[in-house]
């Protein structure tokens, strides 16, 4: 470290020769098998992580890291201490990258941002209802399903979005599922129950996101929506419902949502090398968000635990950083604040009877659940 607070990287190539404290970073790679290597844009070092120091987050293959140790004789790096690289603040990445625009949306002029700026300020009805997990099949996720609706259909003001997760299904619509008609049937009746609803219908939108199991081409991120096949019959009722793909991206006036659906905890956690600090946190939720992050990734996994669409990647990144992540997630339903980003995981609805209600004005996140 120099008086500047600051470390100097060095090349991976040009650690050959190097005595001494080092920084490199590195995607953290197995280039044979039980041997992980920090890669840089110029070469490959085997890593020691045994005894390594680290900070919150999950280090998985694949992840990006910034490390600091030293070359040891036998050609190894023992890395003493490393973590992530440090995070950019949304503004500051703004500032630099004026005109481009990364939400797909177009640019908004400065005098336009003011004006949905100050809208955004009185949009304090505004409500995002979110549940995960709607399985049509599951006569009891149903009823659970009416109740919530009913309840939200009788306050004064209704809530403004509906985002309803997968999966849709309790099976997994792989090769052996042979019920699509019958899933095609069971969002007609969804349908029939949200335009029972007259206010829900008239004044709330509904946002559908596909889950992991769910009808679709591949298991491969980004999913794309669901077939046009199944939701025929729900849109003869809602015709002005949204079925997107997944990750999704929502822009509320000047606030960047983002929506993904994968049961990513646990993954991470199984694919972790190191076991993660307890220093800062011992919660996994907080470390997940940590790792996703400072990766600028929705899912910095290898590509042999969760393959990815290439040419489709940049669905998944998050830079700039978003106003909110919303983690769609088996495990239970957590929120928490990470750098001024808000994120939550609003549970299992099947499993838990768990949701989120999200006021975007506020940023606040409210965890309901049904009483059982």
């Amino acid at each position: 470290m120099t008086e500047k607070d600051s470390c100097e990287i060095t090349s991976i190539q040009s650690l050959i020769g190097c005595t001494g404290r080092r920084w490199i970073m590195g995607v953290i790679s197995q280039l044979e098998e039980r041997q992980f290597y920090l890669e840089d844009l110029t070469g490959a070092v085997p890593i020691d992580l045994s005894n390594a120091k680290i900070t919150s987050g999950f280090f998985v293959e694949n992840t990006v890291i910034v490390a600091e140790g030293e070359l040891l004789s036998n050609g190894i790096f023992q890395v003493n201490t490393c973590g992530f690289p440090p995070l950019e603040d949304r503004e500051a990445s703004l500032s630099l990258l004026m005109g481009l625009d990364f939400f797909g949306g177009g640019v908004i002029p400065t005098e336009e941002t003011l004006r949905l700026s100050s809208l955004e300020n009185k949009a304090v009805n505004d409500m995002f209802v979110i549940l995960s997990d709607v399985w049509l099949d599951s006569a009891e996720t149903m009823e659970k399903l009416a109740v919530v609706l009913d309840g939200y259909d009788s306050v004064e003001v209704v809530p403004s979005l509906f985002v309803l997760m997968g999966n849709f299904c309790s099976r997994p619509c792989n090769l052996a599922f042979n019920s699509f008609e019958e899933l095609r049937l069971q969002f007609g009746k969804l349908g029939e129950m949200i335009a029972a609803r007259t206010r829900l219908k008239e004044h709330s939108r509904f946002l559908f996101i596909p889950g992991p199991d769910d009808a679709g081409p591949s298991k491969a991120l980004p999913r794309c929506a669901l077939p046009k096949y199944l939701i025929e019959e729900l849109q003869k009722h809602i015709p002005n419902a949204i079925f997107v793909s997944n990750p999704c991206r929502v822009r509320f006036y000047t606030q960047e949502i983002v929506f993904f659906r994968q049961d990513l905890l646990y993954r991470m956690r199984r694919s972790c090398l190191i076991p993660p600090t307890t220093e800062e946190t011992s919660d996994p939720f907080e470390h997940l968000v940590a790792t996703i992050t400072h990766q600028s990734h929705l899912c910095p996994l290898p590509l042999t635990v969760q393959p990815i669409i290439w040419n489709f990647d940049h669905c998944l990144r998050l830079y700039p950083t978003p106003h909110t992540i919303v983690l769609g997630d088996r495990s239970e339903q957590k929120a928490f604040k990470y750098t001024g980003i808000t994120c939550f995981n609003p549970g299992s609805f099947a499993n838990d009877s768990t949701f989120a209600a999200y006021r975007p004005c506020t940023k606040e996140v409210e965890l309901s659940a049904l009483e059982s």
